[in-house]
């Protein structure tokens, strides 16, 4: 995994962030295969597209409210396909905000256009940011394979930090579209 830093000007110091960023894996590529971890990417900026955002007490009950709020809005927006995968992923997300940081609310906002859809989960403790553990062996422990499901079912996803030498919040994010849906139902 790569980490990218942006040169820092002189208005953005507090907004500068550092991303990584998860690809798909090559068309032939067999479906178990492992993934690239280490190409270079640049920040993910929000697509353009209706964007839709939600702020929620970080509570047992984010995971379930923000879940439903993502799927109305698929709905909405005629993504219907994408409705199981967003609610499967962003309950991941979500669920790690609470389970990990002491960050008193998650921001949710939700980008869709025509081709896709992405869903950034932002929460005010930067602390280290998530990746995906090793492939676990049969009957390891039942947790940390969260993040696993999101590379699984995701055209792309990764995290940012924002705030420079002193980050203030992190990002986590993931894209999905019909494209990535009907791969990985195959």
């Amino acid at each position: 995994m790569r980490v990218e830093c942006p040169r820092e000007s002189a208005n953005a110091t507090d907004h500068a962030h550092r991303t990584t960023s998860r690809r798909p894996p090559h068309a032939g590529r067999p479906r178990h295969a492992p993934r690239n971890r280490s190409s270079r990417t640049r920040p993910l900026l929000p697509q353009r597209g209706e964007r839709y955002r939600l702020v929620a007490p970080n509570a047992p009950t984010a995971p379930r409210i923000v879940r439903d709020f993502v799927a109305t809005v698929l709905w909405a927006a005629g993504h219907a396909p994408l409705v199981d995968d967003a609610r499967l992923c962003v309950s991941e997300v979500v669920s790690n905000a609470y389970c990990h940081t002491d960050s008193p609310q998650v921001r949710v906002e939700v980008t869709v256009n025509h081709r896709q859809v992405t869903v950034y989960v932002t929460d005010d403790e930067p602390g280290r940011l998530p990746a995906p553990p090793p492939p676990c062996t049969p009957g390891a422990d039942e947790g940390g394979r969260g993040l696993l499901l999101v590379d699984a079912l995701a055209a792309r996803w990764g995290t940012t930090a924002y705030g420079a030498r002193s980050p203030h919040s992190k990002t986590v994010w993931f894209t999905l579209s019909a494209a990535s849906a009907a791969h990985a139902s195959i």
